[in-house]
């Protein structure tokens, strides 16, 4: 037996004292759906709803009690501080000055007096900086969300109970990449067991850090990273997990569009009941992508958390909205004389729903520009009513797809 399969083991033995395995669980709606047979990884069901409760254990156990400190604003926070309370390790997590309350108070209730929560810095940079200058100050022992080869190991306890719950490996394996502590976790146990399946790697397309790293051939920078996928969307992969996935081939890496995403997330919640956050929805949007590779096939998605504010649903289903293409915004110059926006209106049709109306401001004394968002029953009647407003004389743009005027404007 290997050095990293013996390891691997221990480490998700030593679990069974904290928390049981995730369930894995065939789901009848995605296995239909794809025409195939489809399994979940349920880590959104670990005590703190996401995988990165196995990094930290399995850091923490080795530390004989030493103090730890953390950058984050999300899971890996909630791991650290559930962890803590858990060993009895003073634990202090640097979470930027824009870290919403909920997930202040989320992170504060599963550490309890066992953490100190500092808040620093309105970037993760500036945060992480903190920390690591925190650790050398008093000697606390920096724990990195996933550059780490105690926390690359703890989350190979995720393939550990696959094997052990399907008797032997899939056909595929999906899985998500941010930071890679997951996703080299995984692959190095498999190939140090001999059981590598098929896998897929997914990354969200604002936040792809592997693709960026395998087509440079080392880590590097994203420049502009989106961080809707806020688990996921890390800008540059960690080394040690980039050397054991340096060897992916390309093609086997998905980027999976956001908006796309937020319809996947809609789908999970509304047919399945299941409460998926963005980066925990990623490998099971990837099966749109996959096609034939699926149909027929044993395949297990890695859901990685469930960590979702609710009051995110608004953001979430006007993304997917947009993305389906059944929602649009357009910019009028709207003629300011009685009976203009009367005229207007009758170029609707019946499935046409105003969802917004908004005086911009007045171009000209006789013209205004109108901010309208209108909510369509299919994408093809916006044709239709792109021709009447052109027939009605109005001039109009469509800016739902343009990147700065929907930050600014939308």
């Amino acid at each position: 037996m290997s050095d990293v399969v013996a390891a691997a083991r221990a480490a998700a033995a030593a679990m069974r004292d904290v928390f049981p395995p995730t369930p894995l669980l065939r789901n009848e709606y995605l296995s239909d759906l794809h025409r195939g047979d489809v399994w979940l990884k349920r880590e959104d069901l670990t005590p703190v709803r996401s995988y990165k409760l196995r990094g930290a254990f399995n850091a923490m156990r080795k530390l004989d009690g030493q103090d730890v400190a953390c950058a984050s604003a999300g899971n890996h926070a909630q791991g650290v501080a559930w962890m803590c309370r858990h060993l009895g390790t003073r634990g202090t997590i640097f979470m930027p000055v824009t870290t919403p309350g909920q997930k202040i108070d989320k992170t504060r209730a599963f550490g309890g007096d066992a953490v100190e929560i500092r808040l620093s810095g309105d970037f993760f940079d500036d945060t992480l900086g903190a920390a690591q200058a925190f650790c050398a100050e008093t000697g606390a022992h920096f724990l990195s969300p996933f550059d780490d080869g105690d926390v690359i190991e703890g989350q190979a306890a995720v393939a550990v109970e696959m094997l052990e719950q399907l008797d032997g490996p899939p056909d595929l394996l999906v899985m998500p990449v941010g930071g890679g502590g997951l996703s080299s976790g995984i692959l190095s146990y498999l190939r140090a067991a001999g059981q590598v399946p098929e896998i897929r790697y997914v990354e969200p397309a604002g936040g792809a850090s592997l693709t960026a790293a395998l087509a440079a051939g080392h880590p590097v920078t994203i420049p502009d990273l989106d961080n809707f996928v806020d688990g996921a969307a890390v800008a540059r992969i960690g080394a040690r997990n980039f050397d054991i996935l340096r060897q992916v081939p390309p093609q086997h890496v998905l980027r999976v569009p956001e908006g796309r995403l937020c319809i996947t997330i809609q789908q999970m919640l509304n047919v399945e009941g299941i409460v998926l956050e963005p980066a925990g929805a990623l490998a099971v949007d990837a099966l749109r992508d996959l096609g034939p590779e699926v149909a027929g096939k044993r395949v297990v998605c890695i859901t990685t958390g469930g960590n979702f504010d609710f009051e995110r649903l608004p953001d979430v289903k006007e993304r997917a909205m947009r993305w389906a293409g059944t929602k649009k915004y357009y910019v009028l110059r709207m003629p300011q004389r009685p009976g203009a926006l009367r005229d207007f209106l009758g170029v609707l049709g019946p499935g046409d729903d105003i969802a917004r109306f908004e005086y911009l401001k007045k171009s000209a004394r006789n013209f205004g520009s109108v901010l309208i968002g209108i909510e369509g029953a299919d994408p093809s009647t916006f044709a239709g009513l792109e021709d009447r407003m052109a027939g009605l004389g109005l001039s109009f743009r469509d800016i739902t797809a343009d990147p700065m005027l929907g930050e600014f404007v939308i």
